[in-house]
């Protein structure tokens, strides 16, 4: 099943629709997942509790003194990172673009260069920057200390629409390419992120032999192994509400693979993607190959 079906999918990656027309019977994420233990991510406290529904454990403590509860560096949830009026016209300025399919029951909006994560190869390919009617949410970024200096180089909007059985599977964003912080703006929809611990089964794979080389310049370390140990056995869930930021860096965007199940994908759900270039195409050896990157990520057009 390595060629594209009509509805997207290829390979590994499934929906629905070509499990019911190609009668593949695909593992639950879910079953498995729920055999580890699962902690959940209160916002308020900044730390996991133990328990798979993030509602109900965010509801079932009252006092959030930040000292309870097991830390895990390197998440960021921001509620109402928009307003209600401006999810609601993000909304329909992004319908007003064409739409693409993608795999597991997705559709996406992509906006950035041609990268070949294998290869390791940058292409700027047909990229003019970005729409216009996004702007100010990149504009809004600045605001945010953990985002200090991110620069977008790739928005990706993404849809998650249930009767699909939309998902994405657990994975690690590439990183030769992709920088340190991971953004996401949820436009419509709640929905939950949930993390599994990143043990190598390959090398090479995500690229995570590129961290060595900028692991000094990471915003926060990683994990030493006595530290990561704890997390080994557990499935982290960390709560994605509508309108909300999320961002991960250092070791829950490093030594940790995240995904989105399908089973927590209940209403249709828009998300944006942001993310910035590794420190070697901003200010290291491939900088050259990244400035025209660059200078296409400061335009912002009008749609027509």
């Amino acid at each position: 099943m390595n060629t594209i079906r009509p509805c997207g999918c290829k390979g590994v990656r499934t929906c629905l629709s070509c499990e019911k027309d190609f009668l593949i019977a695909k593992p639950s994420l879910h079953e498995q997942f729920q055999q580890l233990e699962p902690w959940s991510y209160c916002i308020q406290c900044e730390r996991l509790y133990s328990g798979w529904d993030t509602t109900a454990v965010q509801v079932d403590h009252q006092q959030h003194d930040k000292v309870k509860g097991l830390p895990l560096p390197g998440v960021l949830v921001q509620e109402q990172f928009l307003s209600k009026d401006e999810g609601a016209k993000l909304i329909a300025d992004l319908d007003a673009l064409r739409w693409d399919i993608s795999q597991s029951g997705r559709r996406k909006q992509n906006f950035g260069p041609k990268t070949n994560f294998k290869k390791r190869k940058l292409q700027i390919g047909t990229f003019s920057g970005f729409p216009k009617s996004t702007e100010y949410v990149q504009r809004r970024f600045d605001e945010v200390p953990v985002l200090r200096n991110f620069q977008t180089i790739e928005q990706c909007s993404l849809e998650y629409e249930p009767s699909k059985g939309a998902s994405i599977d657990p994975h690690v964003d590439d990183c030769w390419i992709w920088g340190e912080r991971v953004v996401t703006v949820n436009c419509l929809g709640d929905a939950v992120l949930t993390l599994t611990v990143y043990e190598e089964q390959q090398a090479g794979k995500y690229n995570l032999d590129m961290v060595a080389e900028y692991e000094n310049e990471l915003l926060e370390p990683l994990l030493p192994e006595e530290q990561f140990s704890a997390f080994k056995g557990k499935v982290l869930r960390i709560p994605m509400p509508n309108l909300s930021l999320i961002v991960l860096y250092g070791p829950a965007r490093y030594q940790f693979e995240h995904s989105v199940l399908r089973e927590d994908v209940v209403e249709r759900r828009v998300c944006i993607a942001y993310r910035e270039f590794t420190p070697m195409y901003i200010a290291g050896v491939d900088q050259q190959k990244g400035d025209p990157v660059r200078e296409k990520s400061q335009i912002f057009w009008q749609i027509n």
